[in-house]
């Protein structure tokens, strides 16, 4: 139960004005979840659609049954009836508004194509179940239809989900189409083969996959679903997957994947918009019904038939696909009646004025409740930008349960001053404070830069800082001050990003090498080309190449944050941000993190105030090994003297070669450094 004055107020005093409005909105998630549970008596009970409806194989059978109050009559068709109206294919109406047919277990084959067509009054038209486990698409007439699939044997897990209690998520952001060097599609299987490797020896222990959910356009980045329940079927079969998440387990790595709650795509024939001819039947009535920016269908989370919808999707993809959580999409769309557009959130007043759907609040509340029920070691992520208070907080505590928010603001912050502000202008307050500033008891997922960074029309950092350059100037017998200049702050941004963050870190696939150009997914402007819609790892793998030097201080970025725990804490203690030498420093688990970003002075014997000491450097952005100047010798021990009296503290005095950082680490008073 929650407190009188729940922590969440209790911690920030901002909030007490609208104490009432939080305790309402966690009542109202509790009464919804009695009404829910009235009959099943668990939200993982209730939250079992996947079970029911949908085509479902029970050993003597088929039963496929479907949520359509409005039908007037519902007809299964296939290849099993040559496509054809048939009333031995009739199905018969229940009570609430389903509909049900069952089948000799004969009558349907493994891999045999279907639909349904549905009547309701004054129309008719093919739709796909809803709750539909697999959908395909006719290669040449685009045409997308259900598949029964019941393989003759089920797959076999090897391997157990990573049950890790002091969990810091280092998350590794893929999508399998383009995670192929080939001009094409890729696969499950292609990318369980070549890049779970790649992911596990970089380090990273958790990978975020995107597109999981049928869609039918591939340029939507997976984000326009049509089929909630489908593996997308362009990557290969169920099977696939399941492989895919059982080896990554098998490696220690969690799988989460990102999940579209936030709306649907608009398709009628393999989507779920007017799906018994009801314009509002999973959706909002009137000019809620579609989103006014993405060209979709809002779901109205007020509904329980939705809400079970919605629920059982979650509950669906832990127990069939055994992942590790997700990575909620659009929150801050679902959070407010105007989706958030157009907003900048400069008080408080505009988190409780009115313009939230305490629908979807609820909705979040009952969703991370059931999941971390369902699996005790799931984590969810906020995709959320407006600074909802509470989010990524206990839901005992006033809550909405996340584990994680992404802290959008941060990419937003390196493009405005990469993009806008001369590097000699750079405000190192100012870029410590955007990069340390979250709310007190949430842990956030940093990071210098997503997938959204990459899309075409944008630009990767690598690209701004580069551009054009990175043509010619990568190969290691080149010599270009841009691409110096590049080679440096990308290694800089990313270590002084992770360094900071406030939980976890996020890395879009690609990108911790420098991967060149944008991502542009095959369409008509680009007569359909895959040429922008992949990776290319063997500029990586190429060591004549300098992308290898960005890669390679990547995965010694991410071995310090694991081997010294460095997301443990959550919280640095600066030591100093000089804005006129453009000089930073912090303190974070014991280690001293030294930044220059001034673009052409270089300082000698800097002074660092970090207590008395001897330290060692165990990590170098400027170091041969990573593309840089080797103009720091990394075998020196650093000691730390007092100023001046008896009483001054200790400073350490260091080179500090422009553009360039460091990490020491304090060595014990007895250490082998000094034999």
């Amino acid at each position: 139960m929650i407190d009188q004055i729940p922590k969440i107020v209790r911690n920030d005093a901002w909030l007490k004005p609208y104490t009432e409005i939080i305790r309402n909105r966690y009542e109202r998630a509790l009464n919804k979840e009695k009404e829910l549970m009235a009959n099943s008596g668990t939200l993982t009970g209730f939250a079992t659609g996947y079970l029911y409806f949908g085509l479902i194989f029970t050993g003597t059978n088929w039963i496929l049954r479907e949520w359509a109050p409005n039908a007037a009559g519902i007809y299964l068709i296939g290849e099993f009836n040559n496509w054809q109206e048939n009333e031995d294919y009739r199905f018969t109406k229940k009570q609430f508004g389903q509909w049900e047919i069952v089948l000799p277990a004969e009558a349907l084959v493994h891999k045999q194509l279907y639909k349904l067509l549905i009547y309701w009054e004054g129309g008719q038209g093919y739709r796909l179940p809803s709750y539909t486990k697999r959908v395909v698409q006719h290669e040449t007439t685009k045409v997308f239809d259900a598949q029964v699939w019941q393989p003759g044997e089920s797959y076999i897990w090897k391997n157990q989900n990573p049950e890790i209690t002091d969990f810091h998520p280092l998350i590794y952001e893929a999508h399998v189409g383009m995670a192929t060097e080939e001009e094409s599609i890729g696969t499950f299987n292609e990318f369980t083969e070549k890049i779970l490797p790649r992911i596990s020896g970089l380090g990273y222990n958790t990978i975020q996959l995107m597109a999981v959910q049928e869609h039918p356009y591939y340029g939507s980045f997976g984000y326009h679903v049509s089929n909630f329940f489908a593996v997308s079927s362009r990557f290969g079969t169920p099977e696939d997957l399941k492989n895919l998440v059982d080896t990554a387990h098998g490696m220690g790595l969690k799988v989460i994947m990102d999940l579209v709650h936030s709306h649907s795509v608009k398709n009628e024939l393999e989507g779920l918009g007017r799906f018994d001819g009801t314009p509002d039947l999973y959706f909002h009535p009137g000019n809620r019904r579609e989103h006014i920016a993405w060209d979709s269908l809002c779901f109205d989370y007020g509904k329980n038939e939705v809400l079970h919808f919605l629920l059982s999707n979650c509950k669906f993809w832990l127990d069939e696909y055994r992942f590790d959580g997700f990575r909620f999409d659009g929150v801050t769309s679902m959070l407010y009646y105007d989706h958030g557009l157009s907003k900048n959130f400069t008080n408080y007043e505009m988190y409780y004025d009115g313009n939230q759907d305490e629908d979807a609040i609820s909705y979040f509340i009952l969703a991370n409740k059931l999941i971390h029920e369902t699996s005790p070691y799931a984590i969810t992520v906020a995709e959320e930008m407006s600074g909802m208070p509470g989010l990524a907080e206990p839901i005992e505590s006033g809550g909405y349960g996340f584990d994680y928010r992404l802290a959008m603001g941060i990419p937003d912050y390196w493009i405005k001053i990469i993009k806008e502000v001369p590097d000699e202008n750079w405000n190192i307050s100012e870029l410590y404070y955007e990069l340390t500033s979250k709310r007190k008891d949430e842990k956030t997922i940093a990071y210098a830069e997503s997938h959204d960074q990459a899309l075409v029309g944008d630009k990767t950092i690598i690209f701004r800082l580069m551009d054009k350059e990175m043509y010619w100037s990568m190969n290691k017998q080149s010599q270009n001050l841009i691409v110096d200049r590049g080679m440096a702050l990308h290694k800089m941004i990313r270590l002084v990003t992770i360094a900071t963050s406030g939980g976890g870190y996020l890395n879009f696939m690609g990108n911790e090498f420098g991967h060149p150009e944008w991502i542009d997914f095959p369409r008509e402007g680009n007569n359909w080309s895959y040429k922008y819609a992949r990776r290319q790892w063997s500029l990586a793998d190429n060591k004549d190449l300098k992308y290898h030097f960005l890669a390679d201080f990547d995965k010694a970025m991410i071995e310090l944050v694991k081997n010294n725990k460095i997301l443990g804490q959550n919280h640095c203690r600066l030591i100093t941000d000089n804005r006129g030498d453009q000089i930073l420093a912090f303190e974070r688990q014991g280690l001293v993190f030294v930044f220059n970003f001034n673009p052409v002075k270089s300082f000698t014997d800097y002074g660092i105030n970090v207590g008395a000491g001897k330290f060692k450097i165990l990590l170098n952005t400027d170091s041969h090994q990573y593309g840089g100047f080797g103009r720091i010798d990394e075998t020196i021990t650093y000691y730390a003297f007092k100023s001046g009296k008896l009483s001054s503290p200790e400073y350490l005095k260091l080179y500090l070669p422009s553009r360039t950082a460091f990490v020491l680490r304090k060595l014990p008073s007895r250490s082998v450094y000094d034999l």
